[in-house]
């Protein structure tokens, strides 16, 4: 990458093959077509794809098209049919299969690239990557974000498919990879974890120094995330964590942040929002969920119940909402920090995307809660609450883009390498032009994300403040609902394979999902729309007239 004097992006580096994947390259035998063809017999069976000649006769029996297919094409250069049926990284997981490289091959064809590599495909980065001169970033970010997704690339892709499919919780291992990786404080923004992270032998990805972490750096993780394509698995990694971690570091008592604190960072212990409940989601003035002290003053007895809580599942502890007055005011509510134990217990809630980030329903029947566990003051419940709403609404917003951009990466892609009726799709006018409007769209809301992103940056404590909360909510209404055409758009030019879980169009069925889904929670559309227009009449010149 080249920087400008403004510190922009000038040009983007294409995805080459990897050093490693060079040297194998290197020593492996050189194939010619000749010998190829020689092995298209059942039980002797090799193709090739890019360039790499693979074996496939033991995978064959193993391949949920069947054999059949396999011994139809064997003994050729198949790439062109292989793009139409697989994505990409189907190769990398089946690099073991290789045998060689084929004769005449041009270098760079392989299927393993640089992990972490920024791309040349069209709107697949951020402007400011691909050459755009742009005041926001700088050359720590784009370490923080090839870092980022380098271990996204390694440690996550190849798990993300089959644990979203199968409902599979993180267990402890992952959680705690995520936190000694630093993936989990960079996602919660800047503040004093950051600094913390070095008395736990932890590093912020990209080697950024805590004092230059930005709203931008943040910015780029969650994305970076976001391109997993499967919402189910991406909320897995720490949604409810990003939201609820936070609350703790600013609100609980000074002994329980140094003893929870480390812990959360690490990844050894989990936090989640306990929120919304069966009778309040938006209205959370409306919140049941009571807790009573006891009689000698120690303990909080707490009853209630919430739902659609996300990794509720797992969590250690629940940042949890609870009535502890009884005036009908917001003034009732206060915070508290539950851990998971005797009279608490959860429930998997099945909803559209995946089971594998642990949407519960938690049921709280006399738990019983040290009133040092009591976040802030009795009633000042609401107040935390919203101070949690805007970095939460500003982060589904980051994430859904982050997955709107994967998605039209993909459908480029697609576009090009699908052939019907005698040619590529995107030789088609009408593929063009809904390339062309989700495109457009795409990033209009990139450009209106920098613009808060920025002001939450120049912003005395960030996101947090009456001031921010209509654009946050305005960012998030528009989001949600211009997702929708970029959704549409790519679901209709991948067609059948844009409904389909695995395969080609997984990631953009998985944005297709989460567009609704990022519609409701953290507020819903309408709720947004409301507030975002109410505060800002609240600017509005007495003496103003048409």
């Amino acid at each position: 990458l080249k920087f400008g004097s403004n510190s922009a992006f000038r040009a983007g580096t294409l995805i080459t093959l990897s050093s490693g994947a060079a040297a194998l390259c290197a020593v492996m035998q050189i194939v010619s077509q000749e010998e190829l063809a020689r092995h298209q017999s059942p039980g002797d069976l090799w193709m090739a794809v890019d360039g790499d000649v693979y074996d496939v006769s033991k995978f064959a029996r193993l391949h949920p098209g069947g054999s059949q297919i396999i011994e139809q094409y064997a003994g050729r250069d198949v790439t062109t049919v292989f793009y139409e049926l697989h994505r990409k990284d189907v190769l990398v997981k089946y690099a073991k299969l290789r045998v060689g490289r084929l004769e005449g091959a041009k270098d760079g064809g392989g299927a393993l690239g640089e992990p972490g590599a920024i791309s040349a495909v069209p709107f697949a980065e951020i402007p400011a990557f691909q050459g755009q001169h742009s005041p926001y970033y700088g050359e720590s970010h784009r370490r923080l974000l090839q870092a980022v997704r380098a271990f996204v690339q390694t440690e996550l892709e190849p798990i993300a498919e089959s644990a979203d499919l199968a409902g599979e919780y993180p267990d402890l291992e992952l959680r705690q990879k995520l936190g000694r990786s630093g993936m989990m404080a960079i996602r919660l923004g800047p503040g004093p974890w950051l600094k913390a992270l070095g008395s736990l032998g932890v590093k912020i990805p990209g080697g950024v120094a805590p004092e230059e972490f930005d709203y931008f750096h943040e910015m780029l993780a969650h994305q970076e995330f976001g391109r997993l394509g499967r919402p189910g698995f991406i909320d897995s990694l720490g949604a409810g964590f990003g939201i609820s971690a936070p609350a703790i570091f600013h609100f609980a008592s000074d002994a329980v942040k140094q003893a929870l604190g480390p812990q959360l960072l690490l990844g050894d212990k989990w936090s989640v929002l306990s929120i919304s409940e069966p009778f309040a989601g938006s209205d959370v003035a409306a919140l049941q969920a009571t807790a009573e002290k006891t009689p000698d003053g120690k303990f909080y007895m707490v009853s209630g119940l919430k739902k659609w809580i996300t990794e509720g599942a797992y969590a250690d502890y629940f940042v949890t909402a609870v009535r502890t007055g009884r005036t009908g005011t917001p003034k009732d509510l206060s915070m508290l920090l539950i851990e998971r134990g005797p009279g608490l217990e959860t429930k998997q809630i099945k909803t559209t995307y995946s089971t594998c980030c642990g949407t519960a329903m938690v049921i709280m029947n006399n738990v019983k809660v040290p009133v040092e566990n009591l976040m802030g003051k009795e009633g000042s419940g609401f107040k935390q609450i919203m101070y949690n709403f805007n970095h939460e609404r500003w982060m589904i917003a980051v994430s859904l883009i982050g997955q709107g951009r994967q998605a039209l990466a993909d459908t480029f892609m697609w576009s090009r390498q699908r052939k019907i009726f005698g040619k590529s799709l995107i030789d088609q006018a009408v593929i063009r032009n809904k390339l062309a409007a989700s495109a457009a769209t795409l990033e209009g809301l990139q450009a209106f994300l920098e613009t808060v992103t920025y002001d939450m940056c120049k912003t005395k404590g960030g996101a947090v403040g009456d001031r921010l909360a209509g654009p946050i909510a305005l960012l998030k209404y528009q989001t949600t609902r211009a997702c929708w055409n970029i959704a549409d758009d790519c679901v209709q030019i991948f067609g059948g394979r844009g409904i389909t879980r695995t395969g080609m169009g997984a990631k953009v069925e998985g944005f297709k999902n989460y567009v609704k889904y990022a519609a409701v929670y953290g507020g819903s559309e309408e709720i947004l729309a409301d507030l975002s227009v109410r505060m800002a009449m609240r600017a509005f010149p007495p003496a103003a007239k048409l």
